[in-house]
């Protein structure tokens, strides 16, 4: 299954940039030290070729396992760049709390913004080597979980490992020969502390298992959680909504 997996998957980009780019258009990818963005920059190497890719390290001033993300790019050959965040992170901030007369930034501001300047920077990055196309390196079981910022790390041009369970991205990423500490080490956002399973409260195999349908496996008491988790996120994994009705005079098929 991974052989096949990995062909699919690196089809997919070739096939993208193909219909989508010129023949020397680069992939920009956010490189964070874990196993989705090590996997998503390894197969767009596949695709492309090494020569082709752009890793992107985005620190919010100190990250503890930058290393991490430096022996990605390291590893794989490619050019990469760092650009740090905590200046425009902390002008934002100030200004935010200056014009609403805030004491204190609520988490939802201190874990989402810093994801959007994120994004924001790869656009910038691609915009400025020209030419370039920035991906999404988010996996099945977070888009379930909901766990990622909206036009944050939740954005992007090309998503390789959308429909991707975490299990099944460790196991793509082995195919693609990357060192098995590099894909298998857990999920965080490096903010917290915590690991993502640690946040959600049940690990994300549980998650594969319900949703494939095999809430039998699930651990105890976790099938309903998940469960409900799911559905309250169906929202997060909508695109931006738009009205159902198109005008008359108009074709959808212009813009598809």
């Amino acid at each position: 299954m991974s052989a096949r997996l990995k062909d699919e998957a690196v089809d997919f980009i070739k096939t993208y940039f193909d219909k989508n780019a010129l023949p020397a258009t680069k992939a920009v990818i956010g490189i964070s030290g874990g196993k989705d963005s090590a996997v998503v920059a390894a197969l767009c190497c596949a695709a492309l070729g090494k020569e082709r890719v752009i890793g992107v390290m985005m620190p919010n001033g100190i990250q503890k396992d930058i290393a991490d993300s430096e022996r990605v790019c390291s590893f794989l050959g490619i050019k990469n760049y760092t650009v740090n965040i905590e200046g425009a992170y902390n002008a934002l901030s100030g200004a935010v709390r200056s014009a609403i007369k805030a004491d204190d930034m609520p988490a939802q501001f201190t874990t989402n913004v810093p994801a959007r300047l994120r994004m924001a920077t790869l656009y910038g990055v691609a915009a400025v080597v020209g030419d370039a196309r920035v991906s999404c390196n988010g996996n099945l079981s977070e888009r379930l979980a909901g766990f990622f910022t909206l036009w944050g790390d939740g954005a992007g041009d090309f998503a390789p490992l959308a429909y991707l369970f975490v299990d099944e991205v460790i196991q793509l990423g082995i195919e693609l020969g990357l060192p098995e500490e590099m894909v298998r080490k857990a999920p965080s956002d490096g903010m917290c502390g915590m690991t993502d399973e640690e946040k959600l409260g049940f690990a994300y195999r549980d998650l594969q298992a319900v949703a494939s349908g095999h809430a039998e496996k699930a651990a105890a008491g976790k099938s309903s959680e998940i469960e409900s988790r799911i559905e309250a996120m169906a929202w997060k994994r909508r695109l931006l909504k738009i009205p159902s009705f198109v005008p008359s005079f108009k074709n959808p098929s212009d813009w598809d």
